[in-house]
């Protein structure tokens, strides 16, 4: 497996989840994505926030505030109150600007400092990240102000300024003095500058910003050569288009696409005011009585082109009756609706099914081969070496349920009333009730064992098999059905839409408990890449359909997730599954292997995934012995 590094540096994996949480929460879109990049913006587009690697390297709360107030301003502000229309028209208005860098990052900063104001009064919880944010940033800039001036790079030594003198908290506060050129010039700017906060809208800003530069265009000779604030040139107009249409942009297609062609036409009364109707298409509903169930509906031509045809009493009732009839006689559109509609309902009923970070996965199923003889003298060996630990916990089941079976039946507080009433006056708190001896409980349970097959596996892959086969033999001694998958994403070939995920089941729930099932074990072996929250949601799905009451999932592993383009937010995925899992019922449990002393961030990742439910194996030769007190403790706990 493979840490994710970005910049040389370990993303703290339980922030990212956090601040993933947060955009979702704010922006109250469970689709939206949270990503890394230089400098933090919002892609409308692609629903996704990218936040800053200018928070990185500092210190832990610093960086946590300020990625936080980067989530504040796209997920509250951009996403909320920015009119992409406008930056669409202002991004091509300023083409031909010479200073067209400048204007950019202009727009950005006053954006983001209106939306700041908007973002604090709503949620005054966001006024230390953003304290945070301003205090960094200016430290940030004085420096660069200095810098800029030594090597008269003018247009960059204006920025630092302006975003100085903005957010400085007295109007008199000490600035270096700028080019001679820009002195005269600012007191227009510094009138423009403050206008910011009379602001209302994106339009208002990019005005501000075309003022300023209709001057600035006249005193600086080049553009900007640093980039601060990141403003993406991406096509918002075509992207914002249908939204101009009041309520009339569909999320899904009709269930017909069919046309009434042979529709009269000729003089109707035609009235502009809109009548109000609610059906399944449409987001909220109004106070209209009509309801019409228009998905299945037939498109006419009565408004468009050319004239229209004469009105008639009973065109409101044919409205219903089209929205609510059965199949027609005259005209058959069932093929052409199924033609339509076969390839949605399969999206729909599989989509985002195994995690929206794996719709190109393809599960491809191995079932175990008949066992080589060699298989089966290594596992005998491997069965002598956990012998031991295996009869003491049979032993310790047996005696653990043969103790329930003979416990005390009598001297209860409930049960069936005993004969010796006495107690009821000589004892001050009585035990008179007693029940019928009852025969011990089953062990009514089922595991399943995920087994990490990455070619990071290859030094640990031997004693894993050690600590599966006491899981194996311990289990089919007690007689609890499991089964044992070896999981991997074979990297040889994926594609762009295309990523094969093996799934070898060496033992199967059918065979668990055959006398001679075990050798199968030795067909693991390290392969490629792994992909965990996709393999913890497929074997979520097998354990769901079994009957027994208690479900454990075990997974064996030896680091964090990584598989192609799974990276970055594998952890997050991951986590989604194992939380997925545990709210139907089942137990998931990670062996996290090592052989070395593993890292604290390394636990603190694995932590973060799987919670408190992690056994950390540092030394991979123990591992019969670690996995004796978990495996004890399950089985106890089944009883």
């Amino acid at each position: 497996m493979r840490f994710i590094k970005f910049n040389d540096q370990q993303v703290d994996s339980f922030l990212f989840m956090e601040l993933s949480d947060l955009a979702k929460g704010l922006t109250k879109d469970a689709e939206i994505e949270v990503d890394y990049s230089v400098l933090s913006y919002l892609d409308p587009i692609e629903r996704k926030i990218f936040m800053s690697h200018f928070w990185d390297h500092r210190e832990k709360n610093e960086t946590s505030d300020a990625l936080k107030s980067d989530i504040y301003l796209r997920s509250l502000g951009n996403f909320f109150y920015t009119d992409y229309r406008e930056i669409d028209v202002f991004l091509k208005k300023i083409q031909e600007y010479k200073l067209k860098g400048l204007a950019k990052q202009l727009c950005m900063l006053f954006e983001d400092i209106r939306l700041e104001d908007l973002c604090k009064e709503q949620r005054p919880g966001t006024k230390k990240a953003f304290g945070v944010r301003r205090q960094l940033y200016r430290k940030h800039f004085k420096s660069q102000l200095v810098i800029h001036q030594e090597r008269s790079l003018l247009t960059d030594a204006l920025f630092n300024y302006l975003y100085l003198k903005i957010t400085a908290d007295s109007l008199t506060e000490d600035l270096p003095v700028l080019h001679e050129n820009l002195e005269r010039a600012l007191p227009f700017i510094e009138t423009k500058l403050f206008s910011i906060y009379d602001a209302t809208s994106t339009k208002d800003i990019i005005n501000i910003v075309l003022d300023l530069l209709e001057v600035l265009e006249e005193i600086l000779e080049k553009d900007m050569l640093n980039t601060y604030f990141y403003l993406p040139e991406l096509s918002y107009g075509e992207f914002m288009g249908d939204s101009l249409f009041d309520e009339m942009k569909r999320k899904s297609k009709l269930k017909n696409s069919d046309e009434l062609k042979d529709a009269k036409t000729g003089e109707e009364d035609v009235h502009e005011d809109k009548l109000p109707t609610y059906h399944r298409e449409t987001s909220k509903p109004t106070q209209s009585f009509l309801q019409f169930d228009l998905e299945q509906g037939t498109n006419t031509s009565l408004i468009g082109e050319g004239t229209v045809r004469e009105g008639e009493d009973t065109d409101q009732a044919l409205a219903i009756v089209q929205g609510t009839s059965k199949k027609a006689e005259k005209n058959d559109y069932s093929k052409l609706e199924a033609l339509e509609n076969k390839s949605e309902e399969r999206s729909a009923s599989g989509e985002n099914v195994y995690g929206k970070e794996n719709k190109y996965a393809i599960p491809i199923f191995k079932e175990a081969e008949t066992p080589k003889a060699f298989d089966v003298e290594e596992y005998k060996m491997m069965k002598k070496q956990i012998l031991l630990y295996q009869n003491k916990l049979k032993l310790m089941i047996q005696k653990t349920l043969e103790h329930k079976r003979t416990m005390p039946r009598s001297d209860l507080h409930i049960g069936r009333l005993n004969k010796k009433l006495l107690r009821l006056l000589t004892d001050n708190n009585p035990k008179l009730f007693y029940k019928k001896q009852e025969k011990s409980k089953e062990m009514d349970a089922v595991f399943s064992l995920l087994v990490d097959c990455s070619a990071s596996m290859f030094d640990k892959m031997e004693q894993t098999k050690l600590g599966i086969t006491l899981f194996h033999e311990t289990l089919k001694s007690v007689r609890v059905p499991h089964q044992i998958v070896g999981f991997w994403e074979d990297t040889n070939d994926v594609t762009k839409t295309r990523q094969p995920n093996y799934f070898h089941t060496v033992v199967s729930f059918k065979s668990s408990l055959q006398t001679s099932s075990g050798p199968e074990i030795m067909q693991l072996s390290p392969e490629e890449d792994n992909r965990d929250g996709y393999a913890i949601r497929h074997m979520t799905k097998q354990l769901m359909n079994r009957t027994e009451k208690q479900k454990f999932l075990l997974v064996f592993s030896d680091g964090e997730p990584a598989a192609t383009g799974y990276e970055r937010n594998g952890i997050i995925d991951t986590h989604e599954a194992v939380l997925e899992a545990r709210k139907m019922g089942i137990e998931v449990i990670n062996v996290f292997l090592s052989t070395s002393e593993i890292e604290e961030a390394t636990k603190n990742t694995i932590q973060n995934i799987y919670g408190k439910y992690s056994v950390f194996v540092d030394k991979i030769e123990e591992l019969p012995e670690q996995l004796f007190p978990l495996l004890k403790r399950l089985l106890l706990k089944t009883i």
